[in-house]
This record gives C-alpha cells, sequence and structure tokens, in this order.
C-alpha cells in the first residue's frame, strides 16, 4: 500500500517567486523509513511540511493514505515530531503524552492505559510524573516521539529531531528509534542532515538538490534489520555513506575533494552541516 504520493510537487514563497521545490515525485510505501537528505535549504522541511499539510504546495499532487493531506489531517493519519520536543512545561511527561487522547475525547481509563503503553514503548517508564524541564533534551524527545505515536497514526513525520543533541545521544537514540519503528509498525518520513544517520536509519535515502530542490537520486538501504551499534562499522555501511555522497555531489550540494577512506566520509560529514 502506497502512504505518501507526490507527484511534480512544486513551491514557490513570496511575491518574488522564490522557488523552493520542483519537479518532486516520490512514492513511499507502507512500512518504510525514507530519510529526506540535502544541503541547508534546499526544501527538504518544506517537503515535510507539505506533507503535514502544514503548508500548501504550489503545484502538483500529493495523496496520503488515499485522500488528501488536509483531510489525512482531519482524519489523524500522522504523527509529527520536531527538531524543538515543543512539550508543556507545566504538564506532566503522562499528561503532555496523553494531550491529544483528551483532544479526541477518550476517557480517563483508556487514556492512561495507552499512556502506560507508549511510557514503556520509549523507556522512560519511572518518569510518568516528571516535567519536562526535569528531563534530558534525549528524553524529552522521547516524550515528544510518544506523544506522536499515541493515537497510532499510520504515518510519522520527523524534521531532525535529533539534531540538536550530543552525538553520543544521537546515535542512542537512533537505535531506540528504529526500535519503536518496528514495535510500532508506523511509515516514518525523516529529515536529516547527517549522511550516516540516514543510511543507518533508512530502508531508503532521498537526496535532494540545492534550491530548487529536486530529487537526484534514492538510495535503496540494505543492511540487515535489526541494525546495531557494530552496524556503523560493517563495509556495506561505509559504501553507502559514499553512495548518498556521490548524488550530493552530483546534485551540487557541497564539494568533496576526490579521495578515499574515513577522512572523506568526515570531510563529507562536515560538509553537509
Amino acid at each position: 500500500m502506497t502512504v505518501v504520493s507526490l507527484k511534480e510537487v512544486s513551491k514557490e514563497f513570496g511575491a518574488g517567486g522564490v522557488r523552493a521545490l520542483q519537479g518532486i515525485g516520490l512514492e513511499i510505501a507502507e512500512g518504510e523509513f525514507v530519510s529526506l537528505i540535502g544541503p541547508s535549504g534546499c526544501g527538504k522541511s518544506t517537503l515535510l511540511r507539505i506533507i503535514g499539510d502544514l503548508i500548501q504546495p504550489s503545484g502538483g499532487d500529493v495523496v496520503v493514505n488515499g485522500k488528501s493531506p488536509n483531510q489525512a489531517r482531519l482524519d489523524r493519519d500522522y504523527g509529527i515530531v520536531f527538531q524543538d520536543a515543543v512539550l508543556f512545561d507545566w504538564r506532566t511527561v503522562a499528561k503532555n503524552i496523553a494531550l491529544p487522547l483528551e483532544m479526541m475525547g477518550w476517557d480517563r481509563a483508556r487514556r492512561a492505559e495507552r499512556v502506560k503503553e507508549l511510557v514503556d514503548l520509549v523507556e522512560l517508564t519511572g518518569f510518568e510524573s516528571n516535567h519536562p524541564w526535569e528531563l534530558s533534551g534525549g528524553m524529552q524527545q522521547r516524550v515528544s516521539i510518544a506523544r506522536a505515536l499515541s493515537f497510532d497514526p499510520p504515518l510519522l513525520l520527523m524534521d531532525e529531531p535529533f539534531g540538536a543533541l550530543d552525538e553520543m545521544t544521537r546515535e542512542r537514540l537512533n537505535l531506540e528509534l528504529l526500535r519503536i519503528w518496528e514495535a510500532s509498525g508506523s511509515t516514518v518520513v525523516f529529515v536529516t542532515h547527517s549522511i550516516s544517520e540516514a543510511v543507518f536509519l533508512s530502508t531508503r535515502v532521498v537526496v535532494m538538490s540545492p534550491r530548487p530542490g529536486r530529487i537526484v537520486g534514492i538510495v535503496d538501504v540494505d543492511l540487515p534489520q535489526p541494525r546495531t551499534s557494530e552496524t556503523r562499522e560493517e563495509p556495506r555501511f561505509a559504501e553507502l555513506i559514499r553512495d548518498v555522497r556521490r548524488l550530493l555531489r552530483r546534485g551540487g550540494g557541497f564539494d568533496v575533494e576526490e579521495g578515499s577512506g574515513e577522512e572523506e566520509l568526515i570531510v563529507a560529514e562536515e560538509g553537509l552541516q
């Protein structure tokens, strides 16, 4: 089943007609984990927001779960996680997670049961009564993910959710996100600047060009599941990073001197931050 279908999608901003996206065509199937990667300003977050009905395209067709993005939003077919956790400081962890369920009119007993399931899923048992300001950044993002999954959406949209975290926390949450994705069965569309993160998480990596954003290529990630910390040490992982880097260079995403080995991969990563 196709969860997201994009055909010739374009987006222009402002009276001057600044073109952010041009001719985007993409099909995302049920259960996929698809990452969007490209240089800053290439329109990957804009594309995510178009899928999520937060902004409207200037042209083209967008279908989410067989319906318009607006209808998919009204039907609560997706959850959204942003770079900032966007939690309410005066609400506890449990009450932040339960907020969408309250708005949907779930009774208290049903909400409590679902919140318990989600707290267990994101491994925050024991922190239900804590407030966001009592949690680390990584824990806050786990609360945000739990809230987005609270009503069991078939599609999860994630806009650089780990971009502000340190590298060690980020890698740990990458592992946790894969575990949550497998357990929830959701389809995920994930925006990132990190080549290694995109390859580690995804079933496919969609590579975009500088503005106006176009899809310059798609890399199928054939790393075995479940992925572990050791996955990052496998030769195939490095090969896939090089594949993504070559597409970025072909699309004009950044300049990297020809070379080989770990140093080249590091330069490629730094050039995309």
